[in-house]
């Protein structure tokens, strides 16, 4: 029988060991009150469920330097942090988002570095500073493939040794991987989460060929 996680209040959900605010929490009405999110960072999306469990079944090592990229509200990030110890740099394109991002690290008592970027600026020598890059979510149109595979480049050339990307199974993902595998090591797969609600997609896993 599972644990019961008691919740101090309504309106949070409680999935892979953190808690999350839905969209009906005071907290959550009063930042969209101050700042909306314009580049789709309006909610925790269902691929950020499927990352954590399957960082769940494969985690980083502890205290890994961890970057999340398109890191929305910061569940991952928040994620990672909060279990495996992980120094974790959460990037987004939307400035709007760290404010949230900031109120989830808060209630899960961590501490996560922000920084607002998009993938074109992420230089090598900071994406190779750390060795686990994250994503969920991130690549949802055409005109993103092409930035994502010179980043993944870029990282791998630095010293990055494993990303891993999640997606609810969207043409520009499957490309990306595609274009991926003939450089590196890719491992695509169908993943499933069950917290807080079922959720379906694909997760890859890429790694330097060598």
């Amino acid at each position: 029988m599972p644990k019961l996680q008691r919740l101090p209040e309504e309106h949070i959900d409680f999935a892979y060991g953190i808690f999350l605010l839905q969209d009906s929490h005071r907290l959550i009405k009063a930042l969209k009150r101050r700042y909306q999110p314009n580049v789709h960072g309006t909610r925790t999306w269902g691929s950020a469920f499927l990352l954590m469990d399957y960082l769940q079944e494969n985690p980083p090592a502890k205290g890994r330097k961890v970057m999340e990229l398109g890191c929305g509200w910061g569940a991952s990030s928040v994620f990672c942090a909060h279990h495996y110890g992980s120094k974790v740099t959460a990037v987004d394109l939307d400035p709007a988002v760290f404010p949230y991002v900031d109120v989830f690290a808060e209630i899960n008592s961590v501490k996560l570095t922000n920084k607002c970027s998009d993938f074109t600026r992420l230089t090598g020598p900071l994406l190779g500073q750390h060795q686990v890059i994250i994503g969920s979510d991130i690549c949802f149109w055409d005109n993103l493939v092409k930035p994502l595979k010179l980043l993944v480049n870029r990282a791998f050339k630095n010293g990055t040794k494993r990303i891993v990307i999640t997606d609810p199974g969207r043409p520009p993902f499957y490309e990306l991987c595609d274009q991926l595998s003939k450089s590196h090591r890719v491992s695509l797969q169908e993943w499933y989460a069950i917290e807080p609600d079922r959720v379906v997609g694909e997760v890859v896993e890429i790694r330097p060929r060598r």
